[in-house]
């Protein structure tokens, strides 16, 4: 049983979420956890965690949401997570350098902002940073919080700075692209420090990349995991369910 630990089930993805899950439980992907990025997204991931037992959700506002955001927004977010037992975490949040227009300073205030918030409720985050390591790394330094590097893509000697810090990382279809180095990297790691993820409907794996991404793809991304770590499948799973549950309430 495999733990899809970040998809996006937004309506402007997918027309029959029913069939998304069928499609998932027929590849041994039992649990989902639907990530919000904005405030339409976050409602319909929390909607659709309260009507399946299986989701469950983290909610945010993403870095893209800097220059729109209201502190009315996160007061709300912050209700949201008190009176709904089915978020489990503060995420997706972060910072991304690598599209213009979006201004750096309201990134890195609404990042802290949120994870004041984080620490606050004593939540795990899920934490997109994308050409920001450096400027990631010493915001979350200042807060007590832990949780998941959303997929994760950097060096081994990042990697361990996150892990020293109490993160796990998100491992994705990126990790089965040809033009990826990250099986060099997670080989010199413990597989005690990955979750799997799909990023559905984003980065879809080998072979199927160009595809839509679905949660059903979680298996073969945990085939390339079972591939670096010479293990079964079963133990594949097997991990990185105890790791999920070492950083979320599920």
């Amino acid at each position: 049983m495999f733990t899809d630990t970040h998809c996006h089930f937004e309506k402007q993805y997918y027309d029959n979420y029913n069939e998304v899950f069928q499609n998932a439980f027929n590849n041994n992907v039992s649990r989902f956890i639907a990530c919000g990025c904005s405030k339409d997204a976050n409602a319909e991931a929390i909607n659709l965690s309260n009507n399946n037992d299986f989701v469950y959700t983290t909610i945010g506002f993403h870095p893209d949401q800097a220059n729109f955001y209201t502190d009315k927004d996160l007061e709300e977010l912050k209700k949201l997570i008190i009176t709904n037992k089915k978020v489990i975490g503060i995420g997706e949040i972060g910072l991304d350098y690598h599209y213009d227009g979006y201004d750096k300073d309201k990134q890195i205030t609404l990042f802290e902002k949120q994870l004041k918030i984080a620490e606050e409720l004593k939540l795990p985050v899920v934490i997109h940073s994308r050409d920001a390591t450096q400027n990631t790394i010493d915001i979350l330094k200042k807060y007590n919080v832990k949780g998941v590097i959303h997929s994760f893509s950097g060096s081994f000697e990042v990697a361990k700075i996150y892990i020293s810090m109490g993160f796990k990382l998100g491992v994705n279809g990126v990790v089965t692209f040809k033009n990826s180095n990250l099986s060099d990297t997670l080989s010199k790691l413990d597989i005690s420090n990955l979750v799997l993820e799909t990023d559905s409907p984003y980065l879809t794996p080998e072979p199927f990349r160009g595809q839509k991404n679905e949660s059903k793809n979680i298996l073969y991304i945990a085939k390339k995991i079972s591939e670096i770590y010479n293990i079964d499948l079963e133990k594949v799973s097997e991990i990185t369910n105890k790791n999920i549950k070492e950083i979320f309430d599920i």
